[in-house]
């Protein structure tokens, strides 16, 4: 029986969008080049973690909705979620986007949605949609085409999918009707109409504005390191103003959306984009300075007690409570500290996830219990289970411990 939906990229996104879809009753191909994801989806399966994902993708596999193959078939409907990482310069790559197009090219028809999840620099979905006319002129203003990017929270998302307000640009509005019309069949938030355009843009606004919101809580940590000032009680007392509210600061800035979405704007609006991009500068720069005081202080212990001493590197995600690594400025601080390490012993934690290609890991409760020098860079929920006060020297970069 032929597919209603084919969705494009099972990752972090597609697959609880799918599941979700699939969840309501109807059938939903999706589609992943990795075979090995497929073969874990047809299971009944999941390779991620995200709460209640696996039971959602569980029941509709085994109902029938939900099938997962290497290749696209032919649908009513095609949503494309997959990466768009950036290249060298931080320059957007938007190829998957065109790829994944190209791979559905034969099976456009007439009347079909074709929607792009995926984040996207400004225009993208007009150059996806001069594509398909391009490569199928007989299909031409025939097509419904637009961008609705998702903006969910990692840990909620089976949650955010339906009950978040969504932006949803068409390039034309036909296409913002129909894309409306899918969407409310899944979604209980507010679905808001616009054109492509600024429905990219949005997704790209949204997360700017989040990094340069951390950027001042962490350039904030920077200069209270120099001053003798703990920012935690800081911010925590300039909060108390009825019009004030920062951020907590962080070991840097991580995943696939805030690190990544201001460089979109940067590369096509370099002049104009100027507070966009001292923001990104920040948020590096923070990781690189959260290294520099691990090295210092391993430095300053070896100094005063003869000894080399051993380090507990706490969190690899790029955030509280997942197994997602992306961007993650905890697994760079690791990479880097490893990297200029001396024959010191260093045990390396995260929860989340099983094993690691690189890093030996090693339990949270072990590695505290062993080490001399404790380094918190994700404020994961086991780690404030840990003794707050001990003789360990703690090296504090997400409030574990205040």
């Amino acid at each position: 029986m032929q597919p209603e939906v084919v969705m494009i990229g099972l990752g972090y996104i597609g697959l609880p969008t799918a599941a979700l879809i699939a969840s309501s009753g109807v059938r939903v191909h999706g589609v992943d080049i990795n075979p090995s994801v497929v073969e874990t989806i047809n299971r009944g399966e999941i390779h991620i973690v995200e709460p209640a994902l696996d039971e959602a993708v569980a029941k509709a596999v085994k109902g029938g909705f939900l099938k997962a193959d290497v290749k696209a078939v032919e649908a009513n409907h095609y949503l494309i979620v997959v990466p768009t990482p950036f290249k060298d310069k931080n320059e957007p790559d938007i190829s998957f986007v065109e790829a994944a197009t190209r791979g559905i090219l034969p099976l456009l028809k007439e009347g079909d949605l074709y929607i792009i999840e995926s984040t996207s620099p400004v225009g993208t979905t007009e150059k996806m949609m001069d594509l398909i006319y391009t490569e199928r002129p007989e299909l031409k203003d025939t097509l419904y085409i637009a961008y609705c990017p998702e903006r969910v929270l990692p840990g909620n998302v089976m949650y955010e999918l339906v009950h978040n307000d969504r932006v949803i640009g068409g390039v034309n509005n036909a296409s913002t009707e129909k894309a409306i019309t899918f969407y409310s069949n899944y979604v209980k938030g507010e679905l808001h109409a616009t054109n492509a355009r600024t429905a990219e843009m949005c997704k790209l606004v949204e997360n700017s504005s989040r990094d340069v919101q951390i950027a001042f809580a962490n350039e904030l940590s920077l200069i209270c390191a120099k001053a003798d000032i703990n920012v935690w009680d800081l911010i925590s007392l300039a909060n108390k103003h009825p019009r004030v509210t920062i951020l907590q600061p962080g070991c840097g800035v991580g995943g696939h959306c805030i690190a990544v979405d201001p460089y979109f704007i940067v590369a096509d609006f370099p002049m104009e984009s100027q507070i966009i991009g001292k923001a990104r500068e920040i948020n590096n720069y923070k990781s690189f300075w959260c290294a520099e005081q691990v090295k210092n202080a391993k430095l300053q212990f070896q100094l005063d007690h003869g000894r080399k001493p051993k380090i507990a590197i706490m969190g690899l995600a790029f955030k509280p409570n997942i197994d997602d690594l992306r961007e993650s400025p905890a697994k760079y601080i690791a990479q880097k500290v490893l990297q200029d390490a001396n024959d010191e012993e260093f045990y390396i934690v995260e929860p989340n996830i099983e094993e690691h290609k690189v890093f030996k890991l090693t339990p949270y409760e072990d590695a505290f219990a062993k080490a001399d020098i404790v380094v918190y860079l994700v404020a994961h929920d086991e780690f404030k289970k840990l003794p707050k006060k001990s003789d360990k020297i703690i090296l504090d970069f997400c409030g574990v411990a205040r």
